[in-house]
Order: structure tokens, then sequence, then C-alpha cells
């Protein structure tokens, strides 16, 4: 279960990945479609990918790894542009993982989904989420969500005590530069918690160790759309990639430097194609809020004709790219996988608001300036492998043969390890959080209250969809879900509306 787009790319990658049976290799990947792009003023749709339903390997893998609600959409695709491209190992012919989306701010849209290209999940509540585990009897659960969602979902699993617990997953998206306490400690509990590198499994057993907590669910893997073929240069071309951020940098005088810098190299450079990858569409929410979307800001200024921006999957925009520039996005890493050269900027100081002190040591720490002149950095190779990065050797094969061979050096070998050997007992320890109503009575109860969770966690409060006794748990008339449905879009289109239009207003008019 995820609650935004890339958590739900996260969750139904990392769900294929850490199938304890080995995984037959891909098919190799389409050649590289046409960017869907976008000016300023349009509002067309990129097109959508297309999406295999190859299901998941049953009682060895994923999470959840066997079909759940009758109501459900089909099982997560194996294949499509989003798996091809982003490297993901394909899944073996047996399991099944089916996908929920919680209902919430940051739930994806129908295209957003559409781009992932690994399926259509079920929004769901978290009450009616924790039903669908307790009926379905699911093997493993993958917890793709915000850190007070999977402390919601832990106690209500553990709460629920059915004759057979699912192994329960979890970890980060991308990479972790703030609230590294609260998030861990909210995640606590989990059987797997997800470390993406070295340098993460060390600072996760640290804090977890340093509070008397239980360091040993704490699992090295990696990133799992690291992948995709290594970057080879083509004669002729030469591609930078700005990959924009929804909230990094917050402000619109920094956001529109950045953009008047983006079209300024775009103009030192003819010769050159830059492109300014979105993460998402106005009215369209991410995993973090977007209040000043790129695409409505650059109608503001002249573009020079080199200059597009573009939708879509990042690894397709990494296919073409020959320069990914960025102030702290996790499509660095990726770059870097890949072999892409890649630039962190500095422009607006390396600060922790910003995310870029996370890549000091990198040697990728840069300005436009220098990136004008024609500098590009050179990565650190210790930083990179203590990041999990592996970037391809000159003329080797592509990374994600190594991160997803199954051999020696699979990232995932030791997640996959610890799930079949969970999956092998004939009971599993009961699901405890380091949170409880003894440990933070000021703290747990607002959280499971947040996600309709009375304070044991242990069922919805009423009126809830998914409460015993009411008609939603015992299955709503067409009629009453099809209102309840139309009137949560409105809800959330007027929510959206005021997080890009009204609130900058407001907060302009305050700075005056």
């Amino acid at each position: 279960m995820a609650d935004s787009d890339t958590r739900w790319k996260w969750g139904a990658l990392t769900a294929r990945r850490i199938a304890p049976a080995p995984a037959p290799p891909l098919s190799p990947a389409p050649s590289p479609a046409p960017l869907p792009s976008s000016s300023p003023s349009s509002s067309s749709s990129p097109p959508s990918p297309s999406s295999a339903s190859a299901p998941l390997p049953h009682g060895a893998a994923a999470g959840p790894a066997r079909a759940g609600a009758k109501e459900a959409a089909g099982p997560v695709g194996a294949g499509g542009e989003g798996a091809g491209a982003d490297g993901a190992g394909a899944p073996g012919p047996d399991a099944v993982v089916t996908g929920y989306v919680l209902r919430g701010r940051a739930t994806p849209t129908a295209r957003q989904l559409a781009e992932a290209g690994l399926g259509t999940p079920r929004e769901v509540t978290g009450a009616e989420f924790l039903r669908a585990v307790r009926e379905e009897a699911y093997d493993v659960v993958v917890l793709a969500l915000v850190g007070g969602a999977v402390q919601a979902m832990l106690h209500g699993l553990a709460a629920a005590a059915p004759r057979r617990r699912p192994v329960v997953v979890t970890g980060y998206v991308g990479v972790v530069y703030e609230k590294l306490a609260d998030g861990l400690l909210l995640r606590h509990g989990a059987d797997l918690v997800l470390a993406n590198s070295p340098y993460d499994a060390r600072r996760f057993r640290a804090v977890y160790e340093g509070v008397g907590a239980d360091p040993s669910a704490v699992v090295r893997a990696a990133l799992p759309f690291l992948g995709g073929a290594p970057h080879r240069p083509v004669p002729g071309r030469h591609t930078v990639v700005f990959a924009a951020q929804p909230s990094v940098p917050a402000t619109r005088a920094d956001r529109m430097y950045l953009l008047r810098r983006l079209a300024g190299h775009a103009r030192l450079h003819p010769d050159r194609e830059v492109l300014l990858k979105l993460r998402s569409k106005p009215g369209e929410h991410t995993t973090h809020i977007e209040e000043l979307p790129y695409q409505r800001l650059a109608r503001s200024l002249p573009q020079p004709p080199n200059l597009r921006l573009v939708y879509g999957n990042m690894g397709r925009v990494l296919d073409v790219t020959d320069l990914l520039v960025t102030v702290s996005s996790t499509a660095a890493l990726e770059a870097l996988h890949r072999g892409v050269p890649t630039a962190v900027l500095t422009d607006l100081g390396v600060r922790e608001a910003l995310g870029n002190h996370h890549f000091i040591g990198s040697g990728l720490l840069t300005s436009w300036d220098r990136l004008d002149a024609g500098d590009e950095p050179v990565p650190d190779p210790a930083w990179l492998a203590d990041q999990g990065v592996s970037p391809p050797a000159p003329g080797g094969p592509a990374p994600d043969a190594v991160a997803a061979g199954g051999g020696a050096d699979d990232a995932f070998a030791e997640a996959r390890a610890r799930v079949a050997a969970l999956l092998a007992r004939d009971t599993l320890p009961p699901i405890a959080p380091y949170y409880t109503r003894a440990s933070a009575p000021g703290y747990l109860p607002g959280i499971l209250a947040r996600h309709r969770l009375d304070a044991s966690g242990t069922e919805p409060v009423p009126g809830v969809p998914g409460a015993p006794g009411t008609r939603a748990g015992r299955g709503a008339g067409r009629v009453r879900r099809v209102l309840r449905d139309a009137a949560r879009e409105a809800a959330r289109g007027a929510y959206r509306h005021g997080v890009q239009h009204v609130a900058p207003v407001i907060r302009r008019l305050g700075e005056l």
C-alpha cells in the first residue's frame, strides 16, 4: 500500500525485488519513445504507458503477495515501460501482487499511475486496508507510506491478530535527509526496514540502538528503481536535464532564479537540448506539496527554442540525458547509477532545508556559472559506493544486471532471504512498535486518530468506512458509493486549489 505516486512506484518495485524465488530476466527494454512534452500553456497529458499483467509469485513474494479483495483491480503488472526503464527484476510465474493506495492528500491521479507503468491499485482507507489484510491472508505486506501512516498500520495489524499475520516490509522512497529519528521510530515494528545504502543502514541502526530499540529489522537493500541502460554518449547530442522537485526550493524567488538560469544555459548553448523534467501537472500532488508549479512560473519568462518542459517516466528521460542537474532530487542517484554526468547545485547555498547537504563529499556540488562554462563535476567513487550506487564500468553491462541479477552482488539478496526465512516459520512474533501507549501517550493516540483508528489501534472509529456495524463495513450500495466518491473528489479538488492558488497569494500578502 502506498500514499503517493513516488511511494507507489517504490512499493510496487520493492514488492517484486523481494520475491524469494529467483526472478527471470526481463526482455530487453524497447527503444526510447519521444518524451511527452509541455509548453507552459499546454495541458495535454502524455500518452499512458502500457502495463503488462503478469502476476508475481504467490507465497514467495511481494506485498501483498496474494491476490486481494474481489473489488481490487487486476494484479500489479510485471512489465510495461516503467519496469523496463527502471530496471526492475521481473517476478516469477506464480505470485500475485495486489496494489492499494491510501486515500488522502497525495492520492495519485490515474495519469500519474499510468506514467509509473506498474498497474492500477485500489484506493482505500486505512481501515479498509486492515480489513482486507484480515480477510485475504496476504503473505507479505509492503507499506510504502509516510511514517505516521506506517505506524498506524503497524498498530492496526498488531491489534488484528490474524491466525497467520503477514511479513511486514517498509522503508524510504529516496534520499533521507530530514526527520531521520522521527521517521525511523515511526517505522519501527516492521519485520524489515529497508535501507537504500550502506550509509543509510549505519544511520538507521544507530538511531534504533540509541533509543534502546531492536535494530535487527534494518536490512541493507537499494533503491528499487536504480537500473536501466548505462549512459552512452551520442555524437552530436548533448541533452541537459534539470530534475525539478515539488517543494525544493520553496520560495517563488528561488524557483524563478532556477528557471532563469536554466533558460540562460539554453541560450548560451544553442546546440544543446535543455529539458525541465517536471514531477506532476498543476492540480496533481506528489509526496511533497507543490505550491508553485514550475510550468505556471515559466509562463512569465521567454523561452529559447531549445528549452522544453517534459513529463514522463524518469527512466525514459535518463535514456537521452547527457547531464543531469538538480538541487537534491533522488534522480541524481538514478543518473549516477547509470553513469550519467550529474551536478548538484550550490547556487542557493548548501543547506539542510534544500537537502543538498546530503551530497557533501560527493564531488558533485557545483553552480550554474561553472556549468555554463562547460565544467562538469566528477563523483567520488567512495561516496558513490557508500550510497549504494554502482556506475557501470566503461563498456560494462547495464547496472541493473548488478542490482537485480540474483548473484552475490544482488542488492536485494539479504532482503529476499530474510522474507523467505520469515515465511518458512510456523509462527511470527507479535508486531512490537517502539511507540506504545506507555512510551508515547501524548504522541501515538493522535497518529492513530488521524487514520481513524481508536486509541488501541484495534478498530476504526464508528462511522468510518470499514468499521464494524456500518453500512460501508457491510458493503455500501452503488448509488451511495458513487455519491461518496464524487463528494470526496470535489473536496480533494478544492484542497488542491487552495494549496496551489489561495495559499501562495495569502503568503505573498503576509510578506508585504
